[in-house]
């Protein structure tokens, strides 16, 4: 069976996009692959984090993987620091990865922005970091957005070069699964921009702890334009906010863009957001309810990211042996 890896930053409320474009898509693949779903905690230390709220955002995310249908049972759910392999192949494949490599990473460039020159170092080596999580357990498939890509390339970049060094065809080149509708869930503020933890604007996202009151309100407050919606996605061209709204109704009914046209095709938006808001509080109340359940128990969260650690460390460590005798490092 193929193997995924697949990991989630605990930074921030986890929000619609999340859920959509991510988790969502990892529960379906529960049945066809074998999956390790991973709390990166180490890529969130890139940027500043205080010590409480990670460990809490930390507890949330692992909480949200579970209530929305993660089975730890099946998988290996764990956060990131627990295993120390992370971050020793990470180091191997810093002597692998060239600078110019990384010097074209765009999401570095987004993200440290004109203050490069204060970004930490682990932002800007964040892609081998990255390459570790995947390669550490040989993994063969990884799911990924769009805005993930060009990292995914440089794994397996590192991968074919880490082989060719060394002659032996040791990590596998990983393929990416990049999931169609609803990938890049919109902010309901500006439906130019992606959906986002760091917009200053409450009002602008969905979060998975939100109330029924405040995602209807959210939903009631999002942008949108006086026009009738569209009765097909060609009517698209020019409204973000319609194409956005469309978006996630399809996505939350798992129906196609198109019939969500022909269904409200000529509606006003106040009538459909009735709707979506009705729709999204029906899908995403008994995530929450479960959630707020364990969020409760932080001790049978702990638990289950410990047991998923040390699943994971066995899974690890004789891929870090094979890869410390290649490279020629002396062991006991």
């Amino acid at each position: 069976m193929s193997r995924i890896f697949s990991g989630v930053q605990p930074t921030g409320d986890l929000h619609l996009g999340n859920y959509l474009g991510a988790i969502r898509n990892w529960v379906r693949l529960q049945d066809d692959y074998e999956c390790l779903f991973c709390v990166v905690d180490m890529h969130a230390i890139t940027v500043w984090q205080e010590p409480d709220e990670l460990r809490a955002s930390t507890r949330e995310v692992a909480a949200a993987l579970l209530a929305s249908g993660i089975d730890p049972r099946r998988n290996i759910v764990f956060n990131q620091s627990q295993v120390p392999g992370h971050a020793e192949l990470a180091w191997i494949f810093n002597c692998v990865a060239r600078m110019g490599w990384l010097n074209r990473m765009t999401q570095f460039k987004e993200k440290a922005g004109k203050n490069r020159e204060n970004a930490s170092i682990g932002l800007f080596a964040y892609p081998c970091l990255m390459a570790a999580d995947i390669l550490l357990y040989k993994a063969t498939h990884v799911p990924v957005g769009e805005d993930q890509k060009q990292h995914l390339e440089l794994t397996r970049d590192i991968a074919q070069k880490f082989n060719n060094d060394f002659k032996k065809e040791l990590f596998p080149v990983v393929e990416p699964l990049i999931f169609g509708a609803a990938t890049r869930v919109m902010s309901l503020r500006d439906g130019s921009k992606k959906m986002s933890k760091s917009d200053p604007s409450d009002l602008s996202r969905i979060t998975m702890t939100d109330d029924a009151d405040t995602i209807a309100k959210k939903i009631r407050k999002a942008k949108s334009d006086p026009d009738a919606l569209p009765d097909s996605p060609d009517g698209f061209k020019g409204r973000p906010e319609a194409a956005n709204l469309m978006g996630i109704y399809a996505a939350l009914s798992d129906s196609d863009i198109k019939e969500v046209c022909e269904r409200f095709g000529g509606e006003q938006f106040s009538t459909f957001k009735q709707h979506l808001a009705d729709l999204a509080v029906d899908k995403l109340s008994p995530i929450q309810d479960e959630m707020r359940r364990l969020m409760g128990d932080p001790g049978y969260v702990d638990g289950m990211l410990n047991e998923g650690a040390v699943r994971a460390q066995e899974m690890a460590e004789p891929i870090l042996k094979e890869v410390r005798e290649t490279i020629g490092f002396l062991r006991k």
